[in-house]
């Protein structure tokens, strides 16, 4: 069995699906939610769902020793960032290298970098007057929102269209991509 580990740090409607999408499937499964804000709704959600969450501060991340040994007890092979909006540490890259998966609302490289995300990016995008959006999965490295593609989606932008336009197209790709890309490439690189 592979165990992921979600990080999250906000509602968590994308960790839900992919907690969802994995119930009950024989070779994956979410072991724990690690979520940065107190206040954060992916806790209510995971713990709904039955898998535990673990509240753990910027700072505890940055306690190298710490993190590897919650990952470790949880027996996690890969990581997810679902809303993660911390920029993953050097040593957990290292501890988890083309084991770390994120997804970022756009068309990398566009629309990216720290600074930029949720409604930003939407807002972003309608003000560049892109013709189209989407999103991008990819591997993560020591850079916000950069890495190895691993698929990108797109949707249309027409001229009328709002952030909150732009940001229901986006979440809808969001749903049927994600956690079927994650099946894809665990499968195909389990260890």
């Amino acid at each position: 069995m592979t165990n992921i580990a979600i990080f999250a740090s906000g509602e968590g409607t994308n960790a839900e699906n992919i907690i969802r999408h994995f119930q009950g499937h024989p070779s994956i499964r979410v072991a724990t939610v690690i979520y940065n804000r107190r206040d954060a709704g992916v806790r209510r959600r995971a713990e709904a769902l039955g898998v535990p969450a673990v509240y753990w501060t910027k700072s505890q991340l940055q306690d190298g020793p710490a993190t590897l040994r919650l990952l470790q007890d949880n027996a996690v092979g890969f990581i997810v960032l679902a809303g993660f909006l911390l920029l993953v540490p050097r040593y957990l890259v290292e501890a988890y290298p083309d084991r770390i998966v994120n997804i970022h609302p756009a068309l990398m490289p566009r629309h990216c970098g720290a600074g930029m995300y949720g409604m930003r990016v939407h807002q972003s995008v309608v003000e560049s007057g892109d013709n189209k959006s989407g999103i991008t999965i990819h591997l993560v490295d020591e850079q916000f929102d950069h890495g190895r593609i691993l698929r990108q989606e797109t949707c249309e932008v027409t001229p009328d269209d709002t952030p909150d336009d732009v940001a229901h197209k986006v979440h809808k790709l969001e749903y049927a991509s994600f956690p079927k890309t994650i099946e894809e490439y665990i499968l195909n690189n389990e260890l």
